[in-house]
């Protein structure tokens, strides 16, 4: 295969030291590729296989041209509930997805389809959790066997405009309620800022401790209290503010740190990944989630920033507040013939799984097939 003159080569790395050089490479060719989101930088990935990844598992497709990096497929193998190949990220990763360079587009998701095929002779390819205009749509239209697509994660976003904006899509009387909620921030004297870089690891260490006194005597995500989420997060979140892929907000109180944000950014997006306050506020009635929304829009937009805020998977009520525009996430089933049984599995479970739902809504209608 070919691209402006230019050979393309395929290989597969499964060595988790070459992963670790390929850093330099791998942040430009994400530079290249628009639709990447900060879950696709190799700070994340590399740091999740880390603290996540299991031996012999690893399987990066990597396409060169000229012996540059031009697109890349972050996969490992797993073999249950099926025997997959999945994108490196696990549940922690809010949106999966192949890089591929923009100079070469067509070209560079045919490789990538080509080289899925061969690991697919054993084994499923189950991509799940891409936004919308994801790379690994063209990848999905260039493959030649059987193949699925299903809805997957519902996530909620909103344009990436100052909090006056924001306010303007409320109802009137819902909107001065919010504008009072602002005016109470600065009444009580409650301030934020952008934390430096060599501050960022005890910034992280903060928001974990304020998370779990958050949610104490309350159900919370195990994982977030677990050593290897914390490790993951520091090594991981470190370098992507030191290049523009993260910032860590602090709010303080009386001169008190009483709230940590970290919100993940890219060129077209920025998402509030994961937060932790003191009980405090509530105590004080501080909306925390205006508190949040107010500083990430100062942060974000001015400077030609983002332009969307994305409140990433989930669609808990208290989002539904800021009449946010609703996007679902993707699943890209592939396969070949011999594994074609693996893909009608799949399909039927995540099927079952959209029916039970609608009938735990009250709503037992048919399952949306696409």
């Amino acid at each position: 295969m070919t691209a402006s003159g230019h050979a393309l080569s395929v290989e597969v790395c499964t060595d988790e030291r070459a992963f670790a050089e390929l850093a330099g490479e791998w942040e430009r060719l994400y530079g290249a590729c628009r639709s990447a989101t900060p879950f696709q930088s190799h700070a994340w990935l590399h740091s999740w296989w880390l603290s996540y990844g299991g031996p012999g598992r690893l399987r990066l497709v990597l396409v060169r041209r000229g012996g540059e990096l031009v697109a890349a497929a972050p996969l490992m193998r797993v073999r249950h509930p099926l025997p997959a190949l999945v994108p490196i990220g696990g549940a922690i990763t809010d949106f999966c997805d192949v890089l591929i360079d923009e100079a070469v587009a067509a070209p560079g998701a045919g490789a990538l389809a080509d080289a899925l095929a061969d690991l697919a002779r054993t084994a499923l390819v189950d991509f799940r959790e891409v936004r919308p205009g994801g790379a690994m749509e063209r990848v999905y239209l260039c493959w030649r066997g059987p193949r699925h697509r299903v809805r997957d994660s519902m996530c909620l976003q909103l344009p990436a405009v100052p909090m006056d904006e924001l306010v303007g899509r409320l109802s009137s009387r819902h909107a001065q309620r919010v504008r009072n909620k602002v005016k109470r921030l600065a009444r009580l004297g409650v301030e934020w800022r952008v934390v430096r870089h060599d501050e960022t690891e005890a910034a992280l260490r903060r928001l974990l401790a304020l998370h779990r006194l958050q949610w104490q005597g309350r159900k919370m995500s195990a994982e977030h209290v677990r050593p290897r989420f914390l490790e993951h997060l520091v090594r991981s979140v470190v370098p992507m503010a030191r290049s523009g892929q993260a910032a860590v907000m602090e709010f303080l109180l009386d001169g008190t740190v009483v709230a940590v944000n970290l919100n993940l950014l890219s060129g077209g997006m920025a998402g509030t990944y994961l937060y932790g306050f003191h009980p405090e506020l509530r105590e004080r009635k501080v909306d925390v989630a205006a508190m949040l929304l107010h500083a990430s829009t100062e942060h974000l937009a001015p400077g030609g920033g983002p332009r969307v805020l994305s409140l990433l998977r989930g669609d808990e009520p208290y989002k539904y507040r800021w009449h946010p525009d609703t996007v679902a996430n993707q699943r890209f089933l592939l396969a070949r013939r011999r594994t074609a049984p693996l893909l009608a599995a799949a399909a039927g479970e995540a099927a079952a799984r959209r029916t039970a739902k609608k009938v735990l809504r009250g709503d037992p209608g048919p399952a949306d097939h696409r």
